[in-house]
């Protein structure tokens, strides 16, 4: 439909308003859809593109809340049942049937502090796989950094872990085995280890899972090995009666799950003061740190180049 306007200046030769802003809209710069070129000029941009989104990015972390109970009558307390329900079947079977706690002192602290630094990594890892597929709708009706729906994830799976560290608090004080001093830091290492490595692996998981639908099971498997890699419903004394040779020891320390456990259990296991640990646990933790925050950034990288072809792929 053409405006007063439109059919003056069609009957006068001149150019109407519509192609006026079609002239101006072509006379505009050409910008690329890609990522910024370079490692340092595109991580800027991203994280100023995050901070710009970030009111959003907190919404997103409430609906992930929301999302994962809606409808439900017991809520966010099932925060609380899941890693519960895990650790009286652990505690029976391997505990009480396999006769565990009988070589592990305070068994049930001892599993269910290696659970919630299970649960931390499992819950970033897995739901930061699908985030960017489960968004399909919101990416192909505006644009906003991809990045702040697996970021969303881990929001969540923060909480969670808010919400049974409060167990785990109660079950300390009810046992009388509150952890004091210096033994405390290894907590916050412990997690800072998992928060960046889960992380790094949501970020490249979600992004390569928009194109190759397959790793979201492939995850799945990889998540079962990793839990039983890992000293959570055995001790790693054990590990080391089980196996002598000092490189496959390296090699099972080098997972950083197995160490953030141990690091865990090293600061909230009391019962467990004078159990074996390694004794490079703190300068293997900062190693870990150091290059997991290197994969971080390169995990971002990659999927800042990957994004650009979401819309269309999903």
């Amino acid at each position: 439909m053409t405006t007063p306007s439109d059919q003056l200046a069609s009957s006068t030769g001149a150019p109407s308003a519509a192609a006026l802003r079609i002239q101006r809209l072509a006379e505009e710069p050409l910008v690329s859809a890609g990522p910024e070129r370079g490692f340092f000029k595109g991580t800027l941009k991203s994280v100023r593109d995050l901070s710009a989104y970030r009111e959003l990015l907190g919404l997103l972390v409430r609906r992930e809340l929301k999302a994962k109970y809606k409808d439900s009558t017991l809520g966010f307390l099932w925060t609380l049942i899941r890693p519960l329900t895990i650790l009286v079947v652990y505690y029976v079977a391997i505990g009480k049937f396999l006769g565990a706690e009988r070589s592990i002192p305070d068994f049930a602290i001892y599993i269910f502090t290696g659970l919630i630094a299970w649960q931390l990594f499992l819950e970033i890892v897995s739901g930061g796989t699908g985030s960017v597929v489960g968004n399909a709708g919101l990416i192909k009706k505006v644009y906003l950094p991809r990045e702040v729906f697996p970021l969303s994830v881990v929001g969540g799976a923060v909480f969670t872990l808010a919400t049974q560290f409060l167990v785990l608090a109660v079950a300390l004080v009810v046992t009388g085995s509150v952890p004091t001093g210096s033994r405390l830091l290894f907590v916050p290492l412990a997690l800072a280890v998992l928060l960046v490595y889960g992380t790094a692996l949501a970020l490249v998981l979600s992004a390569v899972n928009v194109y190759l639908r397959d790793v979201q099971y492939l995850v799945e498997i990889g998540l079962t090995v990793f839990f039983w890699l890992s000293p959570i419903v055995y001790s790693w004394e054990l590990v080391q009666t089980a196996v002598t040779n000092e490189t496959v020891q390296q090699v099972y320390l080098a997972n950083p799950v197995t160490a953030a456990v141990l690091a865990m259990q090293r600061g909230l296991w009391v019962g467990g003061t004078d159990a074996s640990f390694p004794p490079d646990l703190v300068p293997r933790l900062f190693i870990m740190l150091g290059i997991g925050l290197v994969l971080l950034w390169l995990a971002q990288r990659a999927f800042a180049r990957l994004e650009a072809n979401f819309a269309q792929e999903i």
